[in-house]
């Protein structure tokens, strides 16, 4: 430990903290390097560590492990022929310095001043478990096994087409998804997920079925397209500008975060051997690759094998070439390979006579945005449908439209003109449009937030009868105006909803535009205190000056005293000259050091001041 002590205090800080950072490890009592290199060489940090390193350092280490002095020193010569006698594979061989140094890098090894050497709680722990949950040195050495390319004579294009329907069936869903959340938010329960009700709209306007949504909406969070706002969740700002993408771009999004989540030695391993590994074998490559792997693999794994086919990488459990092209991170590569797969979008649509409107194709994003305005989805599939009625025109004026702007925009996509019937819905609907308005109530009316009034007095007494508004609990005050204790825009899309040729008022009777479609803000993450920063800054402090050298001196007679390991002090003399004894520490008190002197026999009592150095015992 003492030498992994002083490796750590020896390193810049930057060093230090990208050593560290390949590490887990216990940092919430490390006051100094000793207390580090403890953490550090603790079982768990180790395991921790073995875990994440493949075949090639693993055998590596085992070999290192098996040659190491009682000090746990060993020279490039001696490891050079223990991986010989192992018949190590020219893999091993041939990388043999970086893998010296990625052992070094990680700490699970020390260099420095000509001199190698493994801890020994490293070497104890990797050999207790070789031949046990790991293979043996020899196994780990060995060449990796021949992986046969599959025969299977199927038609890798009719996949390449499955793999760019589900792609696109995937982002589809996601667009609905992030839609519905922007019309209508869905709530948090407080044990975590969405509420029932919530989800079985999301399945329905998504067309999935309902297990399906959690995925679905993981997906979208985890992209950043939909965002909390309270208990709320919904469409983010960014989700906002996603939706107006064409098709590969929004399926980039979704690819770039999910290969985001695959640890990099997986993609490391996809990129490189892809090409010879089959479906069937792929986990068993992974885990020979990485035998000491645990969670995180398995985590991995999962990432890796669950969203894979959503996204069009693998159909049928057989992977696609262009999965190992956006493994790899040529995301440009892979849009433009799998946008040639989907169905080309759409700039014109048939109007009906009925009021309904055909696309027979995906439409373009922004004229699908526009159209959903003043339209209600009702079928979604290659060829959707959309339906206009009163109540949906009335959504677009209040929003912003005029019957004007509609009927120009509906002839600008029509292949077929503007039937009459829908001509005479957009008029009439404008015409009706604002017989009810809502607005703030005055504080004289208090607790009543919002006022509604209309010319027709039999249209507020319809209102204040209609079941379908009890939840508002509308009450008369005056022949053409009622009151009600919610919010105006709660009231405005409660008889928007219910069909009521409604539109929303300031104080001055002026209307306002209202939107149903609410952004939240991409949250910014919150500025958290870094635990590595933190630990590097307590280190830091204690570096510098007498005092420091003294403590640093005791430090490591008594990190020798609690291992019982012996070390070789130098202690000066009165003539100025120095001497070295041999000397098992066995405990630092008052400035004083108590030591038996192994070739003496004999019990020494030092003062730390008259110890100008200590160093490691040499191997016997």
């Amino acid at each position: 430990m003492l030498e992994l002590a002083a490796r750590l205090r020896a390193m810049s800080r930057e060093e230090l903290a990208g050593a560290l950072g390949l590490r887990e490890f216990d940092a919430a009592s490390v006051r100094d390097q000793f207390d580090l290199a403890e953490a550090l060489l603790a079982p768990d940090s180790l395991d921790a560590a073995i875990s994440r390193l493949d075949r090639p350092h693993l055998a590596v280490l085992a070999a290192i492990s098996a040659i190491a002095g009682a000090d746990g020193a060993f020279t490039d010569d001696e490891l050079t022929a223990e991986l010989d006698r192992l018949e190590a594979s020219e893999v091993i061989v041939d990388r043999l310095g970086a893998l010296v140094d990625d052992l070094s890098q990680r700490l699970l090894i020390v260099t420095g001043d000509g001199r190698r050497q493994v801890p020994s709680p490293v070497a104890t722990r990797l050999r207790s478990r070789l031949g046990d949950d790991l293979p043996t040195a020899a196994e780990l050495a060995a060449s990796a096994p021949p992986v046969l390319a599959p025969v299977d004579g199927v038609d890798r294009t009719i996949l390449a087409r499955r793999g760019s329907e589900a792609a696109f069936a995937t982002v589809a869903a996601t667009a609905e998804l992030v839609s519905a959340l922007g019309i209508q938010p869905a709530r948090e329960l407080a044990k975590g997920g969405l509420s029932l009700p919530d989800s079985k709209r999301l399945a329905e306007a998504t067309a999935t079925d309902l297990d399906q949504v959690p995925r679905l909406f993981r997906r979208a969070l985890e992209a950043g397209l939909v965002a909390r706002d309270g208990a709320y969740w919904l469409e983010s700002d960014l989700g906002g500008a996603w939706a107006l993408l064409p098709a590969p771009e929004r399926w980039k999004r979704l690819v770039e975060c999910w290969r985001e989540r695959i640890p990099p030695a997986l993609r490391e391993l996809v990129a490189r051997r892809s090409e010879t590994l089959s479906a069937s074998a792929f986990r068993d490559d992974v885990r020979w690759l990485y035998p000491a792997g645990g969670r995180w693999l398995d985590e991995g794994l999962e990432r890796l094998s669950d969203e894979a086919e959503a996204l069009g990488l693998v159909v049928a459990g057989e992977p696609l070439e262009i999965a190992r092209t956006v493994v790899a991170g040529d995301l440009d590569r892979a849009c433009a390979e799998i946008g040639a797969g989907f169905p080309p979008p759409v700039d014109r649509v048939y109007l009906q006579h009925d009021l309904s409107v055909v696309a027979p194709g995906p439409l373009e994003p922004s004229i699908d945005a526009r159209l959903r305005g003043f339209a209600d989805l009702e079928a979604r599939d290659l060829a959707s449908t959309y339906r206009v009625s009163a109540a949906s025109v009335n959504r677009g004026l209040a929003a912003g439209e005029s019957a004007e702007s509609i009927r120009a925009f509906l002839e600008s996509i029509s292949l077929t003109g503007v039937p009459q019937p829908l001509d005479y819905l957009v008029h009439e609907a404008s015409h009706r449009f604002g017989s009810v308005r809502v607005a703030a109530a005055p504080e004289s009316d208090a607790p009543a937030r919002a006022s509604i009034r209309s010319d027709d007095a039999q249209l507020i007494g319809t209102l204040e009868v209609d079941q379908s508004l009890s939840a508002l609990a509308l009450r008369r005050s005056g022949e053409h105006r009622l009151l009600s204790r919610f919010a105006p825009d709660v009231v405005f899309w409660a008889l928007s909803d219910a069909k009521y040729p409604v539109a929303a008022e300031d104080a001055e009777g002026r209307i306002l535009r209202l939107k149903r479609h609410r952004l939240a803000a991409t949250p910014v993450p919150a500025t958290r205190s870094d635990p590595l920063a933190d630990l590097l800054d307590r280190l830091a402090s204690g570096e510098g000056g007498p005092a420091t050298e003294d403590a640093w001196l005791a430090r490591q007679l008594e990190a020798a005293a609690r291992a019982k390991e012996t070390l070789t002090v130098t202690v000066r003399m009165p003539g100025g000259q120095t001497a070295d004894y041999l000397l098992a520490p066995a405990s630092v008190a008052n400035g004083r050091l108590r030591a038996r002197d192994r070739k003496a026999d004999i019990e020494r009592t030092l003062p730390l001041s008259a110890i100008a150095a200590v160093a490691p015992a040499p191997a016997e």
